[in-house]
């Protein structure tokens, strides 16, 4: 008896260390499940449900597969040793699951929001938190993915996003030092400012919203807590005497003497204490899929992965690719395709001490943070500064099939050229077959709503903006990738501006046509050399704040054709029979200052004239839309043609056709009226 009390505990033990070897996800926790629009049939795959609800993981500190998570050692442990934490999660899913088409399309939730339904599926929410939770048949759209049979995920993965209903959120552990002492560290925040304010919020604000929770100052009278103002962003800081600015009393703001000026740049180095462990949002999204795809119990199991994260979520996807994070703790491989969408060559703050997911790279704020850093093409490169040689790739296991894609914008704001160039800027540098980089001419970083018109706040620019829909190209890539992984039917190929054929260029080459009225930008944003510290590198800790600012690397944009419009990339009905021009850039309003600097994330409209007589009496270079067309049809059978063709390379569907059509309808109207 007492032999057998003995193997069975031992085999209850063994059984407890595998568990937690292995642990992922330790269990799930719905809190809401509900039919989609009152049961309405998508398709094949028929009804689907929404399911909705907190997921709780579990990471052992001594698995190979965690030893990149930053300060995981650090976090307190439970009886089994692992790390504990947990995340939102949020899923739309054929109720029967034999339905579907075996495939989840995850999307990498932008600082706790939701986007590919509206995207992908056209959807019309009415506000963001009809977004945020779709509900009605306008916040669903044509239901396009749905009627696929694809199952669409999102889980938290950012411990910094405000709280707020549906939006998803990691609940991350803090890190320690030893004897389990508080451990504190340098914290940065600039921002702009759109009109002079007396205080300021030290999180990362998009568009007059947090896009994530700041830090707490620790102690407001720390000696080590500087503010500084510039003009430009690689201007000289003047240092703003103590005695004129203060925190707020939440400490998470901070407030000056006559108040802040419009259009400088403010930077604020403070103080703070108990990082969270942000690398295990990485961890979160890893196990989440591993489970999905592993474990025929989990709410949504399925057979391929597919990751989209436009922007942000974008760079996170590099990120995650970079720091090896495609391997779950057994050594499987965990998303099968990847598409990182207006990343341009950023990976982000996601994985470091004192990490502030939410922070960017912008033209007048989110500066210098671990945005644009070394490497930046997936097979190993050589910095020519400091030697290093490494690649995105170089450390995954399990390289998933890729698509880059990146608008006009990128080139201009986020570096894209250099996903495709050397890092010395002399050659065009080789992607490997995994992966494919495709250039779409003449958008700018999302779409604006059509008809183009001026834009407001933070994105109020000297021209109107850039309305050109990404849709149609999301949906045929999304195809694409599905026939990719399932069917091994190769994508289309690259298309991407080139150094070897003058596509791509410096900003000086450029040969824009000299249009009344219109400024283009001076300058395009750069990637430096940052030096954070002797820890970063290889801990994650950040000594230096601001960060030494080391030579740039060289990066180019896309060469124009007569008309301003870009060349070397897949060019849509837009270009091809043109109204306007289309660029990725656009100056900021002197209405919010600076107007010498680019604006973030928007592009231009900048329409022909309609006549001749029009053109000349403006002196403008470009022909007039009389000039071009006879008129609607002829315009309209050029628009056609030009959509046929990319149906036939496969960027457009055939099933979009007729809402293509209507798009360029619609544009000629406006253009011509």
């Amino acid at each position: 008896m007492r032999v057998r009390s003995l193997l069975k505990r031992l085999t209850i033990l063994l059984l407890l260390l595998t568990a937690s070897a292995l642990a992922r996800v330790e269990r799930v926790e719905i809190t809401s499940r509900q039919d989609v629009l009152q049961g309405r049939a998508f398709g094949a795959a028929g009804v689907y449900e929404k399911i909705t609800g907190k997921v709780y993981f579990a990471v052992d500190p001594g698995n190979p597969h965690n030893r990149q998570i930053v300060d995981l050692e650090r976090a307190d442990r439970n009886p089994r040793g692992e790390v504990e934490f947990s995340a939102d999660f949020y899923l739309l899913r054929p109720k029967d699951p034999a339905r579907g088409n075996g495939a989840m399309l995850f999307e990498v939730s932008n600082r706790g929001g939701k986007g590919m339904v509206t995207i992908l599926q056209r959807a019309t929410p009415k506000d963001r938190a009809a977004g945020l939770d779709p509900t009605t048949a306008a916040d669903f759209g044509d239901g396009f993915l749905m009627d696929r049979g694809y199952t669409l995920a999102w889980v938290g993965w950012q411990a910094d996003v405000p709280p707020a209903p549906s939006v998803l959120r990691l609940y991350a552990p803090i890190a320690y030092g030893p004897h389990h002492r508080h451990l504190t560290g340098l914290v940065r925040a600039d921002f702009t400012p759109l009109e002079r304010v007396a205080s300021y919020s030290l999180a990362h604000i998009i568009n007059g919203t947090d896009g994530g929770d700041s830090y707490k100052v620790s102690d407001p009278e720390d000696a080590r807590n500087v503010l500084t103002v510039r003009d430009t962003p690689e201007g000289k800081r003047t240092l703003i005497p103590r005695s004129r600015w203060r925190f707020g009393a939440d400490r998470h703001s901070v407030e000056l003497d006559g108040g802040f000026e419009q259009g400088r740049i403010y930077e604020v180095v403070y103080v703070a204490q108990d990082p969270v462990v942000a690398g295990l949002g990485l961890a979160a999204v890893r196990d989440f899929l591993s489970y999905a795809k592993y474990d025929p119990q989990a709410p949504a199991p399925v057979k391929r992965v597919y990751a989209m994260g436009v922007s942000q979520s974008g760079r996170f996807l590099r990120h995650f690719l970079y720091q090896d994070f495609q391997s779950d703790e057994r050594g499987r491989q965990v998303m099968d395709g990847v598409l990182a969408h207006v990343a341009g060559a950023g990976r982000g703050s996601f994985n470091h001490r004192f990490a502030q997911p939410s922070r960017d790279s912008e033209p007048m704020l989110a500066l210098f943070y671990p945005t644009d850093l070394f490497p930046f093409t997936d097979l190993p490169e050589s910095d020519p500064v400091s030697g290093r040689r490494d690649g995105l790739e170089a450390h995954t296991s399990h390289p998933p099939k890729i698509f880059y894609s990146n608008t006009s914008h990128e080139y201009w704001g986020r570096v894209a050229s250099l996903i495709h160039t050397s890092a010395d800027g002399k050659t065009d540098y080789k992607i490997p077959d995994n992966v494919r980089i495709y250039f779409f001419a003449g958008l700018q970083h999302f779409t604006s709503p059509f008809p183009p018109a001026y834009g407001k706040g933070e994105l109020m620019g000297q021209n109107r903006l850039n309305s050109n829909p990404i849709v149609w190209y999301w949906r045929a890539m999304i195809t694409a990738m599905d026939a990719w992984v399932a069917q091994g039917i190769a994508p289309p190929a690259s298309v991407y501006p080139h150094l070897n054929d003058g596509t791509l260029v410096e900003r000086r080459a450029l040969k824009f046509p000299s249009i009344p009225g219109v400024r283009v930008p001076e300058s395009v944003q750069r990637a430096y050399h940052l030096d954070f510290g002797p820890e970063f590198l290889t801990r994650g800790i950040v000594s230096i704040e601001p960060p030494k600012v080391g030579p740039a690397f060289p990066v180019f944009v896309p060469q124009v054709d007569a008309d301003g419009n870009d060349l070397g990339g897949v060019r849509g009905p837009e270009l091809q029979a043109p109204l306007a021009t289309y660029t990725g850039w656009n100056l900021r309003s002197p209405e919010i200052g600076a107007p010498a600097q680019r604006n973030s994330f928007v592009g231009s409209y900048l329409p022909f004239a309609r006549t001749a007589a029009e053109r000349r009496a403006s002196a403008d270079p470009r022909l007039s839309i009389a000039e071009r067309y006879s008129g609607k049809e002829e315009y309209m059978k050029k628009y056609q043609a030009a959509a046929a063709e990319l149906i036939r390379q496969r960027f457009f569907l055939a099933s979009d056709l007729p809402l293509i059509l209507e798009r360029g309808r619609a544009e000629w109207e406006e253009a011509a009226k």
